[in-house]
């Protein structure tokens, strides 16, 4: 293992960050979750969590939340109960489509290309003062669609879901948590913003309701902009297409191919650049540079538990497919790069973070790498699937992670398998077949 460092550009004047390793942090907090959870396992043996659903759509009450996982394939969606593992509805779903949790621990968006649909897992929790009441219920795929011109990114952060429209530069924007009754007559209330020039881009509401939004034509990307809250602020602000102009606040073009998001911590947000990364925080905009001149950090996993971000690193500019095996950790408190060579390479679909911050890289060696993000340590690699080869075409099937909780699931299109990781004990604890061969996975909580 190989590890070199970079440091942020004298933007801005970083704080000092001095933490326990995120291991031991690991270690407590896990520990605390066993105490009040149950295994994967143990909760797959209970018949009151067995996925349960009743025919034709009608609720059924649940002893406890009934987490499920949403995937893709040729002949459109299937969802998985994300303990058993078990199929309990598929959805008939025609050409390449990407999915997206909205934010409501229930729904799914599917970018279907000319928007992003509503997809209803059947699986939900009421709140009720101090407790809940969960249900679940047949996944749905809703005729309820948010229109778009080439459907892109879709961000959930600050209890908003942004919506990212790449053929018009579209910004909508909605609270997830009113998503359930407004599907009952239509779509939630949204706001929207249009960016001067259409472009592959993503953008990410504020807690505060500004907005981040990146930079760019369908030529190139270059930069993000920090966006002011429309009006005179949120509570005078209108919905739909007549919402208030926002006005820039700043910005930052020091990002050439711009790409992907991420949040650290509490609201410190990150895009990948060519050359590096920026980094919002705090009202101001920096850059962190990569030690080469072509070091492209364009896909990225952040975690509310650790101020670092994990990224790709590439370093071919003129590659038709680069096969990596050094991933990038960058630190916003203290604006330090490290490099960290793996000795396997990985694709776009391969990072991941645990519960306490850990950084998740899945390697086309078969294993789950789990790496201390303040260290750049390997702790351990766990064995999930054959080695593989990442194919040349990035819509194609390939093993896929997707982490909820302390589980990380992982896909096998190979053998039509997926694959359930307990991240507490480092083994996989339940694997199960699928009438389909997977390509893309996401889940929600139920």
């Amino acid at each position: 293992m190989m590890r070199t460092s970079s440091h942020l550009s004298p933007r801005s004047a970083p704080r000092a960050f001095g933490v326990p390793a995120v291991l031991a942090a690991s270690a407590l907090l896990l520990a605390a979750c066993a105490g009040s959870q149950p295994s994967a396992q143990e909760t797959a043996d209970d018949p009151a969590n067995q996925g349960a659903t009743t025919k034709g759509g009608a609720p059924k009450e649940a002893s406890a939340p009934t987490p499920r996982l949403v995937l893709t394939h040729d002949e459109g969606i299937t969802v998985l109960d994300a303990k058993t593992l078990k199929p309990v509805g598929e959805a008939g779903l025609d050409g390449f489509n990407r999915l997206s949790p909205a934010g409501d621990g229930r729904h799914v968006l599917v970018s279907t290309g000319d928007s992003f649909r509503v997809f209803d897992t059947g699986a939900w929790t009421e709140e009720h003062g101090d407790h809940g009441h969960s249900y679940t219920a047949t996944p749905e795929l809703t005729d309820k669609a948010f229109s778009a011109d080439k459907s892109g990114h879709v961000v959930r952060h600050a209890g908003r879901t942004v919506l990212f429209s790449d053929g018009s530069g579209k910004v909508e924007s909605f609270d997830p948590s009113e998503l359930t009754e407004a599907l009952k007559t239509g779509l939630p209330p949204t706001t929207t913003y249009t960016t001067p020039e259409a472009h592959h881009g993503v953008a990410v509401e504020l807690e505060d309701g500004r907005l981040l939004v990146t930079l760019g034509n369908e030529d190139h990307r270059n930069g993000l902009a920090l966006l002011d809250t429309p009006g005179s602020g949120r509570a005078a602000e209108s919905v739909g297409p007549q919402a208030p102009a926002r006005t820039e606040i700043l910005r930052n073009e020091d990002c050439p191919g711009v790409h992907g998001e991420a949040v650290a911590g509490h609201d410190t947000v990150v895009v990948g650049c060519e050359d590096g990364m920026l980094i919002y925080k705090e009202g101001a905009i920096a850059k962190v540079s990569s030690p080469d001149p072509y070091g492209r950090m364009g896909n990225q996993a952040g975690s509310p538990a650790s101020p670092v971000i994990l990224g790709d690193y590439k370093v071919d500019k003129d590659a038709t497919l680069e096969r990596p095996t050094r991933i990038s950790l960058v630190n916003t408190d203290t604006g330090q790069l490290q490099l960290v060579d793996l000795g396997t390479s990985y694709s776009f679909r391969s990072l991941g973070r645990g519960p306490a911050g850990e950084a998740l890289v899945l390697g086309t060696d078969g294993s789950l790498h789990v790496i201390d993000p303040l260290t750049g340590a390997v702790a351990g690699s766990i064995p999930v699937v054959p080695a593989w080869e990442e194919p040349e075409v990035w819509q194609d099937p390939r093993p896929t992670l997707f982490v909820q909780g302390s589980t990380a699931y992982v896909t096998e299109p190979a053998t039509s398998t997926i694959h359930a990781v307990d991240l507490k004990s480092g083994r996989v604890i339940k694997s199960a077949g699928l009438d389909h061969v997977p390509n893309e996975l996401t889940g929600v909580t139920g």
